[in-house]
């Protein structure tokens, strides 16, 4: 790897990790589901650093050319974080419809009580 791609992508890093704090910082992102991000962007700092550590292993698994590896491996750190936050989603939307199936019911409740206390009222006067 020559050195100006290799600080360009140092400086990209830089830039993704500010800009990935900025938004922890403004509570954008929480920090539970912040983790994958910063481990994607771990190991692409050390893909930088040390791109022999990758170049080695993707060679033994048939991938000649390191630059095809990262993007390989990228695109996995990718569909990992989809999955993550489809599930997150996932989840959200059950609690989102549980929550308001629970709302209904209070409201429910509250107009039939309304109903019992005008009624009382109507009743005692």
């Amino acid at each position: 790897m020559n050195e100006y791609l290799r600080f360009s992508l140092l400086f990209g890093l830089v830039l993704y990790f500010a800009f990935l704090f900025l938004m922890l910082k403004k509570n954008n992102l929480a920090l539970k589901y912040t983790l994958l991000w910063l481990l994607t962007g771990i190991v692409m700092v050390i893909s930088v650093i040390f791109p022999n550590i990758i170049a080695v292993p993707l060679r033994h698994i048939g991938i000649v050319e390191w630059t095809n590896g990262i993007f390989a491996l990228l695109l996995l750190f990718l569909i990992i974080i989809c999955i993550s936050i489809t599930s997150i989603v996932s989840k959200l939307n059950d609690r989102n419809r549980k929550l308001t199936q629970k709302c209904a019911i209070y409201e429910k409740r509250i107009r039939e009580l309304e109903k019992a206390v005008f009624q009382q009222e109507n009743e005692d006067a």
